[in-house]
């Protein structure tokens, strides 16, 4: 392993275990909900993204990362319905009925699986690997000139930008702090 992808990996791995502690006391009931409050105007629901989208979303990427670096994606693909409801601009949609999202255990698994098997991958990349152009012209041109970027930000800053959701989504159901 190249000591970028390690630096880059180490840090991502905490976001995993934050991942963890987010997800106790969130039961299957709660997963797909959204937060209501009364108010003087009656009922209002906060529209945030809830736990089952947020894990659903972040387990789509680690298949395109490995993309990034030439690897075999089919190793970390998730369920092909995964990309109607949880692709990047798809409305997160309060669930009461649980009918729309997959099973908090099922959604969950695939969190963890596809980023665990994502790190296992990279571990043979070397740096020099990193420095190269992002194969993507679009994404290159636009926000990501190198892989290494790309990896940096998918791996950490997006992870930990959709855990902070979870998060908040937690204190508005009276879950106590992750942390």
């Amino acid at each position: 392993m190249g000591q970028y992808i390690d630096l880059i990996v180490t840090a991502s791995k905490r976001n995993l275990g934050l991942a963890e502690k987010l997800a106790v006391g969130v039961t299957q009931e709660i997963f797909a909900r959204k937060p209501r409050f009364e108010t003087t105007k009656g009922e209002t629901i906060v529209d945030c993204n809830h736990p089952a989208f947020v894990f659903g979303h972040l387990a789509l990427y680690p298949a395109r990362m490995l993309g990034f670096v030439g690897g075999d994606v089919s190793k970390l693909a998730v369920p092909a319905h995964y990309s109607d409801v949880f692709k990047a601009g798809v409305e997160c949609k309060d669930d009461p009925e649980g009918t729309i999202y997959p099973e908090r255990e099922e959604i969950l698994g695939q969190f963890f699986r596809t980023y665990n098997g994502l790190y296992a991958e990279l571990a043979r990349l070397d740096d020099s690997t990193l420095l190269k152009p992002h194969p993507d012209e679009t994404i290159r041109e636009k926000y990501f000139p190198t892989i290494g970027n790309a990896l940096v930000f998918m791996l950490n800053n997006h992870v930990m930008m959709h855990l902070g959701q979870v998060s908040t989504w937690r204190r508005c159901f009276g879950l106590p702090s992750a942390m």
